[in-house]
This record gives structure tokens, sequence and C-alpha cells, in this order.
């Protein structure tokens, strides 16, 4: 399992838009989600700078590359589009997040 980050930006004003169209996704794109490898999907919003954070994690045979094939997530992407900023295509604009920190697994005592 490998996790990464990431961030885009939401278009300011449309928090409460965003949240409510992520808490009406669409099961058949959940589904496409789940079967890429996702899990563990979180976004988190910044409000001084419009920024979402997400992070995700995913198995190591993930076909994560295959989703913008798909009509669902093309679909998803038209839909999100006049809200946040995208590519001319309406592929949403992230920028890669590298990690500088993990939490050490705690070493028990025996």
């Amino acid at each position: 399992m490998e996790t990464i980050a990431f961030r885009m930006v939401l278009n300011p004003g449309m928090r409460d838009e965003y949240e409510r169209r992520h808490a009406q996704i669409w099961p058949e794109l959940v589904d496409a989600l789940h079967h890429a490898g996702v899990h563990d999907y979180s976004i988190f919003y910044d409000d001084a700078t419009h920024h979402l954070f997400a992070v995700l994690t995913r198995t190591d045979d993930h076909t994560m590359d295959q989703l913008p094939h798909l009509d669902v997530m093309r679909k998803w992407w038209d839909y999100m589009a006049d809200i946040m900023q995208t590519a001319a295509d309406h592929t949403p604009l992230q920028q890669p997040l590298a990690r500088v920190f993990a939490l050490p697994v705690a070493q028990h005592n025996k």
C-alpha cells in the first residue's frame, strides 16, 4: 500500500457546493475508485487559500492511471469543472505533494 497526496484549487465561495456534491458522490464513481485500488481517500480544505488537500492510500497494483479513460470519471470532472480549477478538458489541476514526514511505527517493549 502507498499513500499519496496532492493539492487542487477550489474557486472562491464554492466550498458548500463542493461538499454538497461530494456528499452525493455517485456510487458508480465510488466503485470505479475502489476497483482502481483507491482506499482511505480524504479531501481537506484550506479557507485562506481555497486549496484542497487530498490524501489517499492505493494498492501496489493500483490502476489509477486508467481512471481518466472511464466515462464516469470524465462525467464527474465535467460536473465539477465549474467550481474548481481545471485544464481545458476539465481534468482537475493537481499538484503532487511530497511526503516530508511520517510518524514512525510505535515499538512495544516486551
